[in-house]
């Protein structure tokens, strides 16, 4: 895409269709990854839930969406639209996750992830370790079972 910097800032509602078109451009239909309009809806109306969006140019390209309690988070969601991956939006988006989470005196973040998923690999590398496996939790068009990993790291 573009050497561009990337522009983070909080979401709203008001972002739900540039939400929408990320998650459909990012998340293949064979895993059902994606959520519904409805859902996000929802979940960002829950006490706790932030959302951030990343630009590029000007253009919405990735988003990530987390849900706060206590003193634990999780990471909901991050997509990347495919156009933008391999551009530091991902990682740009994780850091301002785990900067965030600090922020609000969170000291742990978990999130969950198909097996084989490639953003594992990003988020072995911001330091996130498997804590849990759910066998056989996701089921790809084609009938076959993954297991979805859970993974954690402090945020301070």
């Amino acid at each position: 895409m573009s050497t561009a910097a990337i522009d983070l800032r909080e979401g709203d509602v008001r972002d739900l269709d540039r939400v929408e078109r990320i998650m459909a451009d990012a998340f293949d239909p064979r895993w059902g990854e994606a959520w519904t309009r409805n859902q996000v809806i929802g979940i960002l109306a829950v006490p706790g839930v932030w959302l951030t969006i990343a630009e590029l140019g000007g253009r919405a390209v990735g988003f990530a969406l987390t849900r706060g309690v206590l003193d634990e988070a999780e990471l909901l969601l991050l997509a990347v639209a495919p156009e933008a991956r391999r551009a530091g939006v991902g990682a740009a988006l994780l850091r301002s996750v785990i900067g965030d989470s600090a922020l609000r005196n969170i000291s742990s973040l978990h999130l969950e992830v198909r097996e084989g998923n490639d953003a594992i690999k990003l988020y072995r590398k911001s330091g996130f370790t498997k804590v849990g496996e759910r066998r056989d939790y996701y089921r790809g068009s084609d009938g076959k079972s993954y297991s979805a990993l859970t993974l954690r790291r402090a945020t301070r």
